[in-house]
């Protein structure tokens, strides 16, 4: 029997669907989920007929296909072994590290790889069975490069873009995977490859060439009779959105709640982050401690809050974390809290996007400083939301976002004086220097939001001449 689902022109593959499963009082509902990916994609998905192909998070049967917010989507099945070797194991465990500088060590499991490259290929088939005769097909993120090469097998006749969310590694660490050969055939199977910044496409480039043996010209690599383009490509945010939403009365007079719960302090900092290694939040605690125990300030003048959304809490590096986090932040509240004042207020969960808003302009400091990050997208939230052209972000050089915001108080978070030298001077600063710093930083994010990366993203896309145009010029 045929199948008669609906196919779609404009289709997005992800690890995850935009959506989480919740009770409601009316049964089960659908929430839009917290993250980068999903933030930035939703509004790019807004307002097209498109189709997004994802895990819905729990293992077991997927979901039949539903419509949310306009959008169709299209779960994939993963079960509780699959989620455990191909999410936990191999993305979590073996590329994730190597994609981080190696900040802890990768672990090399053959069943994760096998396991990786079975829901690659189911991504594949599903993605196959939504898509539209000639669609555009998005895929996204390191948990899904092998499904271009495997897609492109299945229907050679759709154009095929994919985006890395995270850093791509150099040479030296990549070619540490058994299985890279695997890889870089599974992405050159894409026609427009797309990287957070420049050095990592040509870290993609030189992997192709030194470890494969491809031929590359500029930012195109030569595969097979095609032209495969790598080109750096920075995500945003949708810098209107979020501004409208951090001018809503409501979520100002949260704001000085916010506030008002410390006491009003002189200086408040702010912290958000996923759990994760590689976010540099023990640097941050360290230095921030060390700046209370030289007494250049003290509770209730200053107070930090530290958010830590949960991430992969079974794999055993993040537990770890965890721990370290949580009795370091109780040492330094131990140490200088007071009765009536809080050093550190330390929340380990997620919040909505009006809470963020107000957090965002309640926060006098923003510290952000990852070992080593794509891009950061809490950055540009902040500085969205600082609609007085106020406030200081101290920023890690290792974030994509630090190539895009140089007027930030760009620092090392592995020189923990050189850090703590640039929380002082974000404090000290005059009005006036944090105000020009902070109207070009809005300035920049403003001119570069989520809605014109997606639209240089599928015009680069686009641009790339289909196999058959390829072959009859003689590429």
């Amino acid at each position: 029997m045929s199948d008669t689902r609906p196919t779609y022109d404009f289709v997005i593959a992800a690890n995850r669907l935009p959506v989480d499963r919740a009770e409601g009082e009316n049964g089960t509902e659908w929430k839009r989920s917290p993250g980068g990916l999903v933030t930035a994609m939703d509004s790019v998905m807004r307002g097209r007929d498109g189709a997004w192909v994802g895990w819905s998070g729990e293992p077991g049967e997927a979901p039949e296909p539903f419509d949310d917010s306009g959008m169709h989507l299209h779960p994939v099945a993963l079960s509780a072994e699959e989620v455990r070797d191909y999410y936990e194991g191999f993305s979590n465990d073996t590329l994730w590290p190597i994609y981080h500088d190696v900040i802890v060590p990768a672990t090399f499991h053959r069943r994760w790889w096998a396991a990786y490259r079975t829901v690659n290929q189911r991504f594949a088939e599903e993605l196959a069975k939504v898509a539209a005769e000639g669609a555009t097909v998005w895929v996204h993120d390191y948990q899904l490069q092998l499904v271009p090469a495997m897609l492109r097998k299945i229907r050679p006749d759709v154009r095929i873009g994919w985006f890395n969310h995270i850093p791509f590694p150099p040479v030296e660490l990549f070619a540490q995977l058994p299985w890279r050969g695997h890889l870089i055939g599974g992405l050159l199977g894409a026609d427009f490859l797309g990287f957070q910044r420049e050095d990592d496409a040509w870290n993609f480039q030189r992997a192709c060439r030194q470890l494969e043996g491809y031929e590359t010209e500029g930012d195109t690599i030569r595969v097979e009779g095609r032209t495969v383009r790598a080109a750096g490509l920075p995500i945003s945010i949708d810098f209107a959105d979020l501004e409208s939403l951090a001018r809503d009365p409501e979520v100002q007079k949260r704001a000085e709640e916010i506030r008002e719960s410390f006491g009003n302090p002189q200086v408040l900092m702010l912290g958000v982050d996923r759990l994760d290694y590689t976010k540099g939040i023990r640097h941050r605690l360290k230095a921030y401690g060390e700046l209370l125990r030289d007494g250049e300030f003290t509770p209730p003048d200053v107070a930090l809050i530290q958010i830590a959304v949960p991430s992969r809490e079974r794999v055993e590096a993040y537990k770890t974390l965890k721990d370290e986090i949580e009795l370091t932040v109780g040492h330094i509240n131990g140490d200088y809290s007071t009765v009536e004042a809080t050093a550190v207020r330390y929340l380990h969960q997620s919040f909505d996007r009006a809470e963020m808003a107000a957090m965002y302009q309640a926060a006098d400091i923003m510290l952000v400083t990852p070992l080593r990050d794509g891009m950061n997208l809490v950055a540009k939230e902040y500085v969205t939301c600082r609609i007085h052209d106020d406030g200081a972000l101290v920023l890690s050089e290792f974030t994509g976002a630090a190539t895009e915001l140089g007027d930030a108080y760009i620092h090392n978070p592995h020189d923990i004086q050189g850090l703590k030298n640039r929380i002082v001077q974000a404090i000290k600063d005059s009005p006036e220097e944090r105000t020009r710093r902070m109207k070009r930083l809005r300035d920049a994010v403003r001119s570069h939001d989520v809605q014109k990366w997606a639209g240089e993203f599928l015009d680069a896309l686009q641009a790339v001449p289909s196999d058959e145009a390829q072959k009859a010029a003689g590429a």
